[in-house]
Order: C-alpha cells, then sequence, then structure tokens
C-alpha cells in the first residue's frame, strides 16, 4: 500500500507543480515537474511488475489492470515528450487519471492472470501502447477544440499559454495519430495472426468496434493528407474513434468481467 500511497502523491505534486508554471505565467518552460512524474511512473510500472512476479501467470491485463497499464503508458509519454515542452499540458489531466486509476486498481484487488505465450502478450502489450497513444491524441483534441473555442471569443485565459501554439497543437494531434493508427495496425494483425477465434462470438463487438474505430482514424489521416482537414473537423473525427476504440476495449471487458462475471 506504501508504493501506492507514494505513486499517488508523486502524481498529484507533478500536477501541482505544472498547474503552479501555468498560474505564474512560465508556461512549459518550468521541469520542476517532471522529477516526480518520472519517479511517479517508475514506482506506478514497478508496482505492475511486482504484482506479475507474485502470480503464476502472465501480467494481470483485467478490467482495472488494463485502465491501470494504459494510465500509466498515458503518464510516461506525457513525461518523455512533455520534457521537451511540447505537450507538457496534458500532464494535468493524465498524472491525476494515472493516480485515480493506480489506486483503484489496487482497491479492486489482483485477479489471477491466465498464462499467455509471447504471441499472446505481444498483441496484449501493443494493444495497451495504442489505446494509451490514442488516448494522448484524445486529449489532444480536447486541448485543440478548447483552445480554438476560446480564441474564437477573444478569451485569453492564463491556461491558453501553458498550450503550443495552434499550428504546432495541431500538427503533434496528427502527428500523434499517425503513430496510435500503426500500432493499432499492428495490433489487429497480431490479433487476426495469433488469437484463436479472433472472430468468435465472445469477441465479435471488441472486433467489428477496433476495426471500425481502425477505419475512422485512417479516414482522418487520408482526410488530413488529402483534403487539409483540421479545426473541428479533426477534432469530432478523433473523438469519435476513440469512444469506438473505448467501447472496443474496456465496453467488452467491463459486459464481460464486472457484469457476466466470465473474467
Amino acid at each position: 500500500m506504501t508504493i501506492i500511497l507514494i505513486a499517488v502523491a508523486l502524481y498529484l505534486l507533478a500536477t501541482g507543480l505544472l498547474i503552479r508554471s501555468v498560474i505564474r505565467d512560465s508556461g512549459n518552460r518550468s521541469r520542476l515537474w517532471l522529477l516526480p512524474a518520472l519517479a511517479a511512473v517508475l514506482l506506478h510500472g514497478g508496482y505492475h511488475l511486482w504484482v506479475a512476479w507474485g502470480t503464476s501467470g502472465g501480467p494481470d491485463m483485467h478490467f482495472f489492470a488494463a485502465l491501470s497499464l494504459v494510465s500509466l503508458g498515458m503518464a510516461a509519454m506525457t513525461s518523455v515528450v512533455g520534457a521537451q515542452g511540447r505537450m507538457a499540458a496534458v500532464g494535468v489531466v493524465a498524472f491525476p487519471l494515472a493516480a485515480l486509476l493506480l489506486f483503484t486498481y489496487h482497491a479492486n484487488g489482483h485477479v489471477p492472470a491466465p498464462a499467455l505465450d509471447w504471441r499472446l502478450q505481444l498483441h496484449a502489450w501493443l494493444a495497451l501502447l495504442a489505446y494509451a497513444t490514442l488516448a494522448i491524441a484524445a486529449l489532444l483534441a480536447v486541448m485543440l477544440w478548447a483552445q480554438e473555442r476560446a480564441l474564437r471569443r477573444r478569451e485569453f485565459h492564463a491556461w491558453l499559454r501553458a498550450l503550443p501554439p495552434l499550428t504546432e497543437l495541431e500538427d503533434l494531434l496528427f502527428r500523434t495519430i499517425a503513430v496510435g493508427f500503426a500500432l493499432l495496425t499492428v495490433t489487429l494483425l497480431t490479433g487476426i495472426l495469433f488469437v484463436e477465434n479472433f472472430f468468435a462470438q465472445h469477441l465479435a463487438h471488441k472486433t467489428v468496434l477496433s476495426i471500425l474505430s481502425w477505419l475512422a482514424f485512417g479516414a482522418l489521416l487520408v482526410g488530413r493528407w488529402r483534403y487539409g482537414w483540421r479545426g473541428g473537423k479533426a477534432v469530432g473525427w478523433t473523438l469519435a474513434a476513440m469512444t469506438l476504440l473505448v467501447l472496443a476495449f474496456f465496453g467488452s471487458k467491463f459486459v464481460l468481467e464486472l457484469v457476466l462475471q466470465r473474467g
């Protein structure tokens, strides 16, 4: 329990330092948040490793564990990329979210994981990394929407200074989507190759929704390249595609594991 409390405290400390940098008009130039953020990420990841070592099967990837791992990926990517000053503001959401989901995972206990061969573990880790990357893209889309809305209304809030310029934020959004789309593509391919009965009944909804999300993200990238999509259209497509992906993975896991108790 101690490692959980320390990690949560460090995540919240990093969040507070980021908020303070905005209030003091230092934008993303301050890096005081980076040390507690990295320490929290290491403790968060170490806790999952400790749980995995304590079980006879593979790493726990049930509902709450998967949520915690995705938030860990978001916090890690925010720390690494945000250290360069490009998207540190995402940490204001990513860090407290990671703290909440880590604590929720611990509070709900650990479910013994079945033994998985390396191919299925590769598929699972790629899926979690893809979801974390595209979740970051969804946060960037919300930031882009909020920034455009504030500028149109000539509302120059202090938090605007913490965000990259509009064109840079938009470029970062599409770069993140491109990386997430590539990871999602590999995830679907490894699922087809390595998962037995990939289109079985209990995976049908997950498969269909994942493919629809993949098509939506792909259409957005093509629209950006071919027609110069940007602004509200980019935000709408990003959030719609991410909603499909959340329903595909966590929606299906919620129904199977928490409602139907199938594990």
